[in-house]
C-alpha cells in the first residue's frame, strides 16, 4: 500500500475510505434482504439465503481489512469526505428500494446494482495499483475483486432464476444459485 499511499496519500486514504463506507453500506443491504428473502419463503428465495449470506460475510472481511489498511496509513476509518458521503448516498437509494418492497426479484436486482458498484470500486483500486507498481496492493485489491466478481456472477445468475419464475412461471432448468 505505502507505493500508492506515496502518491497522494490523502486521495488514496479518502478512496480506500470510500470503499470502507460502502462495504459497511452493503453489509446493511445484505441484512436487509436476508431479513426479507426468509420471510418469502418461496423456493427460490430459500435457495438464495446462504449464498448472500456468505457474500454478506465477504463485505465483514473487506470492511475489517480496509478498516486496518487505514489505521497503518494513519485514518480512523471513520472519515467523512467527499467520497464517502457520496457512497452513503448512493447506497442510501438501494437501501430505500429494498425498504420499500417486498419482490424476490425487486431485492435481487437492488443487490445486483450494489455489487455492479462494490466491483467498480476494488477494480478502480486494482488499476491505480497497477499504475503505482503496487504488488502487495494489486495482490490484496484482486483477492477482494475475485469475491466481489463472484457476487456478481452468481447474483445475475440469481436474478435470472427469479426472473425465470416469475415470468416462466417455473424454474426451468436452471434454476441458479
Amino acid at each position: 500500500m505505502e507505493k500508492l499511499a506515496q502518491h497522494n496519500r490523502e486521495k488514496f486514504v479518502d478512496l480506500l475510505s470510500e470503499r470502507l463506507a460502502f462495504e459497511r453500506a452493503t453489509i446493511e443491504l445484505y441484512d436487509s434482504v436476508l431479513t426479507k428473502m426468509r420471510r418469502l419463503r418461496d423456493p427460490v428465495s430459500i435457495r438464495l439465503i446462504a449464498p448472500l449470506e456468505d457474500f454478506r460475510e465477504h463485505e465483514k472481511e473487506h470492511t475489517r481489512w480496509l478498516e486496518e489498511v487505514l489505521r497503518q496509513l494513519g485514518a480512523t476509518g471513520n472519515e467523512r469526505t467527499g467520497l464517502t458521503e457520496l457512497a452513503w448516498r448512493e447506497s442510501s437509494g438501494i437501501e430505500r428500494a429494498i425498504r420499500n418492497d417486498e419482490e424476490a426479484i425487486h431485492l435481487v436486482h437492488a443487490l445486483l446494482s450494489a455489487e455492479l458498484v462494490d466491483n467498480a470500486g476494488w477494480e478502480l483500486l486494482l488499476e491505480l495499483a497497477d499504475e503505482a507498481d503496487d504488488e502487495f496492493a494489486r495482490r490484496e485489491f484482486l483477492k477482494r475483486l475475485h469475491e466481489e466478481k463472484e457476487h456478481l456472477f452468481e447474483l445475475r445468475r440469481a436474478m435470472l432464476s427469479v426472473a425465470r419464475k416469475e415470468i416462466l412461471g417455473s424454474l426451468g432448468g436452471h434454476a441458479g444459485m
